[in-house]
């Protein structure tokens, strides 16, 4: 019966990833033409223009910039940004996704991939440094998916002999990365966090006295878990027995631990911050959500001061984005910070200065923000898929304020390639790739360039 029950189940999961990978496949091949016919438009326009259009001061010493991560549309802004004063860009990206749509922006110069870094550490260390040694590469500027962030680190040592890394140190990294160290660094620096406990072990959370407690508590996982993640599940359920189960059901252990955090209810923020010797350069903020892809700035003073504080504290160089509740009586709480490069910083296509809050060495007195004219960010093709999740006239004017109110993160009249490439060549071939292993996938999340997978990259 058992062995009947497992075929079933596997079957079933075959005709799933099927019919969600040619279904897919069919929309994007509908969606096609529209997305050509618009690229095609702004190439033309792009050329028409190019004569009369405004040309920005080349940089007064321009620079070779290695950027990771080229999958994701953050990697694409900060590429547009250096290129945008002069600066000559090199994109890289793990062999996986050697078909990257943004490889085809004018803003790229070379493009090169290299090993996965939790699957070969050492040949991606070797890649980075034979593409800086090959390409005089003066800054090393890590666009880091949540796996990379700490083998960038790793990397550093290698690089610095040629190079500048504008990114932490590998113990400053694992300390950031810890939800709880992270959360106890804040607290002996007097800033606000929430009450928190690492569990490796499901008996911590089933013999916990939560009868004292005036809040409830949600388990999250110290190491990345891109599905779990999402399950803000409280504790303690309604009957002990429901606890159990939900608590066992979780992979804690000592090799994979967990962190216990008071809930408080609020508002959700999350930044990008970049940092040079504890000064903040550059810093945006914007409201959050569990699967964040619209992004529009919002002015927190009690976060920048926050943010400022904990940078300033450890003398940090990097990029680091954080994630803040504002409880209801306006106290700002750190729930965690990664430490990577936020997408929140496509609200900066339109911001001049980019390059110098990553590049300069003069203090620039105050963070530079988004420009006060610039517009929220987003995804069409989310926003097209969010079609089918409207339900009333109010949702409908909410969707259009967004898309026509709004910008495509990815979207440039004088640089659209990569609106057609990401869109009808990266990402059909994933599905493509997917639909031969019979793999199934969670979500599409065009922002990061990646069909979402359990147990994926």
């Amino acid at each position: 019966m058992a062995h009947l029950l497992f075929v079933q189940g596997r079957t079933f999961a075959v005709f799933d990833s099927l019919y969600k990978n040619l279904g897919t496949l069919t929309l994007l091949l509908i969606l096609f033409p529209f997305n050509f016919t618009v690229v095609i438009a702004a190439l033309l326009w792009s050329g028409l223009t190019f004569p009369f259009r405004k040309k920005v001061p080349p940089a007064a010493n321009p620079k070779t910039i290695l950027i990771t991560g080229g999958k994701m549309t953050k990697a694409l802004q900060l590429a547009r940004s250096f290129h945008g004063v002069g600066h000559r860009v090199i994109l890289v990206e793990a062999h996986k996704y050697w078909l990257v749509g943004h490889r085809f922006s004018q803003a790229v110069d070379r493009f090169y991939t290299v090993p996965a870094p939790q699957k070969d550490p050492e040949g991606y260390i070797q890649g980075l440094l034979a593409i800086a040694k090959q390409e005089n590469v003066d800054i090393y500027v890590p666009v880091c998916s949540p796996v990379a962030s700490y083998y960038d680190s790793l990397a550093k040592p290698a690089l610095s002999g040629c190079c500048e890394v504008f990114h932490f140190d590998a113990e400053v990294t694992k300390m950031l990365d810890d939800k709880f160290a992270f959360t106890e660094t804040a607290r002996s620096f007097g800033l606000s966090v929430p009450k928190s406990f690492k569990i490796t072990a499901p008996e911590q959370v089933l013999n916990f006295d939560f009868s004292n407690e005036t809040r409830k508590y949600i388990l999250k996982s110290i190491p990345y878990d891109s599905v779990r993640r999402l399950n803000l599940t409280k504790l303690p359920c309604d009957t002990p027995e429901e606890t159990a189960a939900f608590v066992n059901s979780l992979p804690i252990s000592e090799e994979k631990p967990w962190i216990m955090q008071e809930f408080i209810p609020g508002k959700e923020y999350c930044t990008h911050s970049t940092i040079r010797n504890g000064e903040l350069r550059l810093h945006c903020c914007c409201e959050s959500s569990a699967f964040q892809v619209n992004y529009e700035n919002v002015e927190q003073p009690d976060i920048l001061q926050w943010v400022s504080q904990f940078v300033q504290e450890l003398k940090l160089t990097g990029q680091a984005s954080f994630d803040f509740i504002e409880a209801e009586d306006g106290t700002i709480y750190a729930i965690e910070c990664n430490p990577r490069t936020h997408s929140a910083i496509t609200m900066f296509y339109s911001h001049p200065g980019v390059a110098d809050a990553y590049l300069g060495q003069k203090p620039l007195g105050e963070p530079l923000q988004p420009l006060p004219d610039s517009k929220p960010t987003y995804w069409l093709y989310h926003e097209l898929w969010r079609l089918n999740e409207i339900r009333s006239f109010k949702d409908l004017q909410r969707w259009f304020k967004t898309v026509f109110g709004g910008k495509d993160a990815i979207f440039e009249v004088n640089d659209p390639l990569p609106f057609l490439m990401v869109h009808h060549w990266q990402i059909p071939l994933l599905l493509l790739d997917n639909l031969r292993r019979m793999q199934g996938w969670v979500k599409i999340d065009f922002n990061i360039g990646k069909l979402v997978e359990l147990g994926g990259d």
